[in-house]
């Protein structure tokens, strides 16, 4: 087969896989918040004491969408800088909470002793919701700020500990078998082997970590105040002002899936693999 024969049958096989690939990557999706949009709007439509319609709801968050960053006084912040406070205490809590939860799975996934004595308290601490942890943080700290990046550490903890051991525990004894036979030293066959065995499973755990963290860090928000998005929504619906909670809604959506989009991409460069989707 030539060259010509093959660009021909490239060419052919892109025209058969490009109406899915835009179906796929564009048009279904479109379709889903095309569907959820004309819900909105109907229920506006029939219901419109309880809230806007898609395009009054645009019209009255024009300046806040085109201005994100302004300063017009000590509390009236662009949602920019808002959003950027939230992020920095999910980061911090989250990067806590991972330096601490990935070496507690690999404790808990190499030792059977570890995992008996740990596993009971993870049990015990998961179903806690995030919200009971912060009076216990408040009282600690009396401060809101370091109150709030506690509660994210503890709640990003479960998800990657319990992902990070069943990553650990599930490495293929052959490998295992291999650095015995070569009579690694325990670090090495950890970076070497182990590590990078239960890398996938680390990621899926950090993603549910990261995104149950940005969940959280709005509800923590509303109720310690401050600068947040969190505060936003509940400051704003405490002016009755809906057309900006929904903007606050759209935008804690979208940051939530570049966040985790941002892992993805991270984990794909660190793993030379795919990220989970």
């Amino acid at each position: 087969m030539n060259l010509s024969m093959l660009a021909v049958a490239g060419q052919a096989a892109w025209k058969k896989a490009k109406p899915l690939i835009l179906r796929d990557t564009f048009l279904l999706p479109l379709a889903g918040f095309a569907g959820l949009i004309t819900i909105w709007w109907a229920i506006a439509l029939f219901r419109p004491e309880l809230m806007p319609t898609p395009p009054q709801a645009l019209m009255e968050n024009l300046d806040a969408i085109f201005h994100p960053f302004h300063r017009r006084g000590p509390g009236d912040l662009g949602l920019g800088w808002l959003l950027l406070a939230s992020l920095r205490r999910v980061i911090i809590g989250f990067l806590i909470g991972a330096a601490v939860a990935i070496p507690v799975g690999f404790l808990i996934g190499m030792s059977k002793p570890a995992l008996l004595a740990i596993n009971p308290l993870i049990q015990v601490l998961k179903p806690v919701s995030p919200l009971a942890w912060l009076p216990i943080a408040l009282a600690i700290f009396n401060v809101a700020d370091p109150s709030a990046i506690f509660v994210i550490f503890i709640t990003s903890l479960w998800s990657t500990i319990i992902n990070t051991a069943l990553g650990v525990s599930s490495v293929p004894k052959d490998y295992q078998d291999v650095a015995q036979m070569l009579e690694m030293p325990a670090w090495k066959k950890i970076v070497k082997i182990i590590l990078p065995a239960s890398l996938p499973y680390i990621f899926t755990g950090l993603r549910i970590s990261l995104g149950i963290a940005w969940l959280v860090i709005v509800a923590v928000e509303m109720l310690t105040g401050g600068i947040g998005i969190g505060f936003f929504v509940w400051d704003e619906w405490s002016r009755l002002n809906l057309s900006s909670v929904f903007l606050a809604v759209f935008v804690i959506g979208i940051t939530g899936l570049i966040l985790d989009y941002i892992l993805g991409l991270v984990e794909t460069w660190v793993t030379h693999r795919p990220a989970r989707s």
